[in-house]
């Protein structure tokens, strides 16, 4: 969102983001766009929905704008009536497809209620974003309307903020991102078991109490090492320490299995090869740049990657190079230009 946000207002656009605060938000930084959060009673569950939903709503009544963009469909209702209301133009901008990630799935009739909301929202929204073609692909397919693909890239920047993180010596595997279920972690303590690998974990989410756990179990205390949260200014400083990094998530619904992770191209910014799954948007990048291996969801497929990365230096240095072809593409610097047209 800062990257967008930023964008739009270097490009002249008067920018406002609109959050939610929780107990243990940060404080916000200044940016060259606005900031508002908007304070609820409730903090999880449906009755927070509900509550974000309508203070949203008399928020953005009384607010003037030309356009206005909801980010995925637990935002997007009071952004399509205010719109119509008002007679401006709705963006919607998909991170994910919604009625499909794991904590939807498997609940049919919250499924087809955010289904519904889906429906409504290609329906109304002048214009639709997303952040792969292969989502791009299937919204387009199922709604008969065009989605345009803006990439979530890192910016390219020569300066790195220092690491004052006390990291392995020796050569580690890196996660970052959020430690949630389906994310291929669990699998990934698993394969660590009959190795002398170390692994370094940057993030916080639901699984983050459950994987220190584990750990335990499986006596990896000291290959394992939790980071937690990390700003993203200071991300990069620590992903360029790594030796490897890790991208694999379980197959568990469309959502996941069409995704396009901000990890992959974060990785490939800092030149470091990767483990990747062999989903439809990393086999087709990985047919342009090779910049890491693919990989099958099984702790012997995982486990023999990784042994090949370690052990075969030619190798790991011709995916290194691939990195760095590839990162003259694969960024922000570059793909910023089709969210400037998307909103000229």
């Amino acid at each position: 969102m800062n990257r967008i946000c930023s964008t739009l207002a270097e490009a002249g656009a008067d920018v406002w983001l609109i959050g939610r605060l929780k107990k243990d938000s940060i404080p916000l930084t200044d940016k060259s766009y606005q900031q508002r959060r908007l304070n609820c009673v409730f903090q999880s569950g449906k009755l927070f929905y509900v509550e974000f939903n309508i203070r949203l709503f008399f928020y953005l009544i009384f607010q003037s704008f030309d356009k206005l963009c909801s980010i995925d469909l637990d935002t997007v209702l009071p952004g399509l009536a205010v719109c119509k209301m008002k007679n401006k133009k709705h963006f919607y901008d998909a991170h994910e497809m919604f009625p499909y990630v794991p904590e939807v799935i498997n609940r049919p009739n919250v499924q087809k209620f955010w289904m519904w909301v889906e429906m409504l929202t290609f329906k109304y929204s002048n214009t639709v974003y997303t952040v792969g073609g292969a989502i791009a692909d299937w919204f387009h397919h199922k709604y008969n309307k065009q989605v345009s693909v803006v990439r979530n890239m890192p910016v390219i920047s020569e300066t790195t903020k220092t690491c004052d993180i006390d990291l392995p010596n020796e050569p580690f595997i890196l996660y970052q991102g959020a430690l949630n279920e389906g994310r291929g972690l669990e699998i990934l303590l698993e394969v660590l078991v009959e190795t002398n690998y170390h692994l370094v974990i940057v993030g916080e989410g639901d699984l983050s109490s459950v994987l220190k756990t584990r750990t335990k179990e499986l006596k990896l205390e000291n290959r394992v090492h939790f980071v937690g949260f990390v700003m993203p200014s200071k991300l990069p400083s620590i992903t360029k320490r790594a030796f490897i990094g890790y991208n694999v998530s379980e197959n568990l619904g469309l959502s996941y299995y069409y995704s396009l992770n901000n990890k992959f191209f974060d990785y490939v910014a800092a030149e470091l090869p990767s483990l990747v799954n062999n989903f439809p948007e990393y086999t087709k990048l990985l047919a342009d740049f090779k910049v890491g291996l693919l990989t099958a969801y099984s702790v012997t497929a995982i486990r023999e990657n990784l042994d090949e990365l370690y052990s075969n230096q030619l190798s790991y240095d011709l995916l290194k190079e691939q990195c760095r072809l590839a990162k003259q593409d694969w960024n922000w610097n570059r793909e910023s230009q089709t969210l400037i047209d998307i909103y000229s």
